[in-house]
């Protein structure tokens, strides 16, 4: 075989690889950030706490750095920033899994512990990290309750998000193996 051929070759089989790690690193993540926010709601529920404004001001802040003017005002403007809010938060999260998604069709095979624990780290990091940057909180200042109210969300992203992708993958490499899958 020529070497353009090997890298034609290479090349479609690095792309069979990578778009099913995407898609399925995708679902993953949306399936994990339902959980994430179903947590949180429920703690609202329960506690009858407050829901966070970190979301919005978020948003506010992002604005602020690009130059960027959210149209409206009053309630207008409030509700887009509340929905762009939202938003961001889906889009981490899908964004996450899909990084996650891509490791795991790249061939990072870790156990259901690892796997949860780094989805977790990778949640808390990506989602806290920009915040704290763009100055819209500070963990340093954060409680004991701030903690652990925002700790076990992302747990349950992370447990969730890497269940799925150890259920994809398993899945995956029977049927490459041509071995009976069950349901």
């Amino acid at each position: 075989m020529e070497t353009s051929q090997i890298h034609r070759l290479r090349s479609a089989l690095q792309w069979n690889l990578v778009w099913p790690g995407l898609l399925s690193g995708a679902a993953a993540g949306a399936v994990g950030t339902t959980t994430l926010n179903v947590i949180t709601y429920l703690d609202i529920a329960v506690r009858g706490r407050p829901t966070s404004s970190t979301p919005e001001r978020t948003v506010e802040a992002m604005a602020r750095l690009f130059g960027l003017t959210v149209p409206g005002s009053g309630d207008v403007l409030a509700n887009r920033i509340s929905g762009i809010g939202a938003l961001t938060g889906y889009a981490a999260g899908i964004g996450m899994g899909m990084i996650l998604g891509l490791a795991f069709a790249l061939g990072w095979r870790p156990g259901l512990l690892l796997a949860t624990l780094v989805a977790s780290a990778l949640a808390l990091v990506g989602t806290n990290g920009p915040m704290t940057v763009l100055g819209v909180t500070d963990p340093r200042t954060w409680s004991l309750v701030d903690w652990i109210s925002d700790l076990i969300p992302h747990l349950g992203y992370g447990i969730v998000t890497a269940l799925v992708l150890h259920y994809v993958y398993q899945r995956r490499s029977a049927t490459q193996q041509g071995a009976p899958v069950r349901p």
